[in-house]
């Protein structure tokens, strides 16, 4: 297996025109310091991946920074080659705590600045006091232009490259629009082909915002059969182009100027999901997959569930 050369997207909402790789490498929450976490990373490394996504939430951090060190210690890479991604979780996100969270967040990583800092959702919640789902009760204002100005501070600082957002609804992002000096580089949302996200896809794309798509493949919830996965008719587009439905469905998102962090540490997927540059969707396969029925996988990570979330 060579190193595939992954594209990359102009972040235009940055003052250096940053580049971020269109397919990231995401860890999600199981992800924990065992030896194989590690070697996935340097496997990953090793098949051209550079992009890696993070957050203090999942706690990864940890074994992403020690992974990505020793990679760096190997040659395979250096800091400049990579793009890390981290996130700033609920209970932090005030505007005291964002420089902290985010030095943090850093020190974990064992890196000196971060390519992209999110703010993870819309809410903010009690400080200190971390639970997964939210309580509703201990959810608090979310001060967003407080929170951006300290965003803007942290990227002034060099600790980040870039800021963005994760999981805002066009309401929030045209909130948060109103009040930003410095504007969001990128909205990482949940964006599959079973959740097209069409009306925000337009919105972001008219405000120079960079989406980039988690649960890409539809995985991430046990609800149910996978509507991406698990589809005839995505099938007969995979065996006509000679891919995965897998493939598909990334190829689908690249096509759409859409960046994607799918979380697979085996090494033959991994490899799979880099094997999307060098073909194209035909017109008659969109006009099908823009038939498939649309619903949210992820509802939120409160419990209960609130209706103004997503705003839709």
């Amino acid at each position: 297996m060579g190193s595939v050369e992954i594209p990359t997207k102009v972040l235009t909402n940055t003052s250096s025109q940053l580049k971020m790789p269109a397919v990231g490498m995401g860890s999600a929450p199981d992800f924990t310091c065992k030896k194989d976490t590690k070697d996935a990373i340097i496997e990953a490394i090793k098949q051209g991946y550079r992009h890696f996504d993070t957050a203090a939430a999942y706690g990864s951090e940890q074994a992403l920074g020690e992974a990505l060190k020793e990679a760096i210690e190997l040659g395979l890479v250096t800091r400049q080659d990579l793009f890390v991604t981290s996130k700033l979780w609920v209970t932090e996100n005030h505007p005291h705590l964002v420089i902290p969270a985010l030095q943090k967040s850093l020190k974990t990583l064992q890196l000196d600045y971060l390519d992209l800092y999110l703010i993870h959702w819309p809410l903010s919640s009690q400080p200190g006091k971390f639970t997964f789902p939210i309580d509703v009760a201990d959810l608090l204002p979310f001060d967003v232009k407080g929170v951006w100005e300290s965003m803007e501070e942290g990227l002034k600082l060099g600790l980040t490259k870039a800021i963005g957002v994760s999981n805002f609804s066009v309401k929030k992002l045209e909130n948060l629009l109103s009040v930003a000096t410095i504007l969001p580089a990128v909205n990482q949302v949940e964006m599959n082909l079973a959740w097209q996200q069409k009306k925000l896809r337009e919105f972001c794309n008219a405000n120079g915002i960079v989406l980039t798509a988690f649960s890409p493949l539809r995985k991430g919830a046990s609800r149910g059969p996978n509507e991406v996965m698990e589809n005839d008719m995505l099938k007969e587009i995979a065996d006509a182009h000679g891919k995965s439905v897998a493939q598909i469905s990334l190829r689908w998102l690249y096509e759409q100027g859409v960046t994607f962090v799918p979380k697979s540490y085996d090494k033959e997927r991994m490899n799979q999901n880099l094997c999307i540059f060098d073909w194209s969707l035909t017109k008659e396969d969109h006009e099908k997959i823009d038939q498939i029925k649309q619903n949210r996988l992820i509802p939120g990570p409160t419990k209960p569930g609130i209706n103004d979330l997503y705003d839709d």
